[in-house]
């Protein structure tokens, strides 16, 4: 029997080669094939579209598409392994990797890098004649950690550590993938090559679609903040680069091109009140008023492209931190002592503390400005946002919806002494050294004023979350194309944190960093299809 089974074991893969390959091989035509950025869009220039693979060697060789009847297969497959000189402990669930100067890092480490140029993942998309100059179209698009197979959940990082000591955090973020089964995109909608294209469903915000068109980096989590951070493209908090329950437009007209979007309020608002002494019993059920609308307005004019894009959003949700510890069901609150709830409830916890997050909700304005210019084999990148932000003109309440179905156990209304600005810009230059072998470099710097009340910011006195303060990031990195499919890379980055933006917990008396930089070599290979 055993003879069976180790001849079974042999002979099963054999046979799986022989029947599917061919299989997967007639099939080629049916799809297509994918981004070559992180979550790449589709640029606006226009470029001629690539052939449909029509049998085997052109699925390996060159960059065929993966399509059948419209209908397009896609998807990428990035990793690599790296080093920091303060990190953390990784988790499955976090698909940013460690590049990016961390709250609670601690000591140097080697790890498993995800996700270095471009998200790992897969999906489909579709685009189907039905009337002369008229397509249904659709998009469906995940992403998945390849360290781990699990799905790209942010919310899981934080809910994971809830309750442990910081010196036990594995690392926990914030942004906009939550486990959906689709946390990237998935709409639907028409398109039309003179009336444009509207869309509906789950949707990139209008500031992520630009922030990787002139992002020097193209948004990869391991060599730019704006794509690891996506404050810029969320204009003003990173859970807000995709929106759910949202309309988008798109159209071009020559050299220019219009954006618009809008995204209709959804979830529930939980249960609030504004006295310090509430209970479950007689707090006020809210309503979400979590809508959002932006604008985007572009052009290209020979080897020059830009665009000015603005976003507003209401209710914006940051998850600085995991709900800190202890919680013991002995206590019928969230403690204040543990930066968990400013406002206790007395008497039976209204929502319980597992799998649950710590929310401080903001009203958020953005407005971005950005260019890209082609010279010779040289690509020049700049960008520069300002966003404004204020406390929330409807408030949240404990139990709140946010995204991905996670609820809220811990929700703060007032954060924010008076009006928060932040300035973010960037620059860079992508090198072609040949045609399949490019050098970037890349600077990214964000700044925070001084929104504290009284204004006491200084050494002496001890800085807060709410002081000015930097972060800066710089990054250098070569790329270089094996095939149209797969390439590698190697490169490294540092950043580092000043000030209020150096606080790890957004409460007084402030908790810095326990660093405040971290350099971080990569060296990987990714695989799109």
């Amino acid at each position: 029997m055993k003879n069976k089974i180790a001849s079974f074991g042999v002979i099963a893969p054999t046979l799986c080669a022989r029947i599917a390959l061919p299989l997967f091989l007639s099939m080629a035509p049916f799809f297509a094939s994918a981004q070559t950025q992180q979550d790449a869009t589709i640029d606006k220039t226009p470029q001629s579209a690539p052939d449909v693979c029509k049998n085997g060697h052109e699925l390996a060789t060159t960059d065929c598409t993966l399509t059948w009847h419209g209908i397009t297969l896609y998807g990428a497959y990035d990793i690599g392994v790296g080093w920091v000189s303060h990190g953390l402990p990784e988790n499955g669930y976090n698909y940013e990797g460690a590049s990016l100067v961390n709250r609670n890092a601690g000591s140097s480490r080697f790890l498993i890098a995800p996700n270095n140029l471009q998200q790992t993942g897969f999906g489909i998309r579709g685009k189907e004649e039905f009337l002369p100059d008229w397509s249904v179209v659709f998009n469906a698009s995940t992403g998945i950690n390849p360290q781990s197979g699990l799905l790209a959940n942010a919310s899981a990082t934080d809910t994971i550590n809830n309750g442990l000591p910081r010196a036990g955090y594995s690392y926990a973020i914030d942004g906009a993938r939550a486990g959906q089964p689709f946390n990237d995109e998935y709409y639907g909608g028409i398109s039309s090559e003179h009336f444009g294209t509207l869309t509906g469903g789950r949707q990139r915000s209008l500031g992520t679609d630009a922030m990787l068109v002139y992002d020097p980096a193209g948004g990869g989590y391991a060599f730019s903040y704006i794509g690891y951070n996506g404050t810029m493209a969320g204009g003003g908090d990173t859970e807000n680069s995709r929106w759910d329950s949202a309309l988008k437009y798109r159209l071009a007209y020559g050299p220019v091109h219009f954006g618009a979007m809008y995204k209709f309020a959804d979830g529930n608002g939980g249960c609030y009140s504004a006295s310090a002494t509430w209970t479950a019993g007689n707090c006020t059920a809210e309503s979400a008023h979590n809508n959002a609308y932006g604008f985007d307005l572009g052009g290209n004019h020979g080897k020059l492209s830009a665009d000015l894009v603005y976003q507003h959003y209401n209710q914006a949700i940051s998850v600085l931190n995991p709900l800190l510890g202890p919680q013991s069901v002995t206590q019928s609150y969230q403690s204040t002592t543990n930066s968990i709830d400013t406002n206790p409830i007395t008497g039976t916890n209204l929502i319980g503390t597992t799998n649950t997050l710590y929310g401080i909700v903001t009203d958020n304005n953005a407005v971005m400005g950005a260019a890209k210019y082609t010279w010779d084999h040289f690509k020049l990148f700049a960008g520069y946002e300002y966003i404004w932000q204020n406390n929330p003109h409807n408030p949240l309440g404990v139990g709140a919806s946010d995204q991905g179905g996670y609820i809220l156990s811990g929700v703060e209304d007032n954060n924010l002494d008076s009006e928060k600005i932040l300035q973010i810009w960037w620059t860079g230059v992508k090198y072609a050294v040949d045609p399949k072998t490019d050098i970037t470099f890349a600077w990214y710097e964000q700044v925070q004023n001084d929104f504290r009340i009284p204004k006491t910011c200084s050494v002496e006195a001890g800085f807060r979350s709410s002081c000015p303060g930097t972060l800066n990031e710089g990054s250098l990195y070569l790329d270089h194309h094996f095939t149209k499919r797969f390439d590698g890379f190697a490169g490294l980055a540092y950043s580092f944190v000043t000030g209020g933006l150096a606080i790890a917990i957004p409460h007084g008396p402030g908790v810095p960093y326990l660093h405040n930089n971290n350099f971080a070599p990569t060296v990987g290979g990714r695989f799109a299809f």
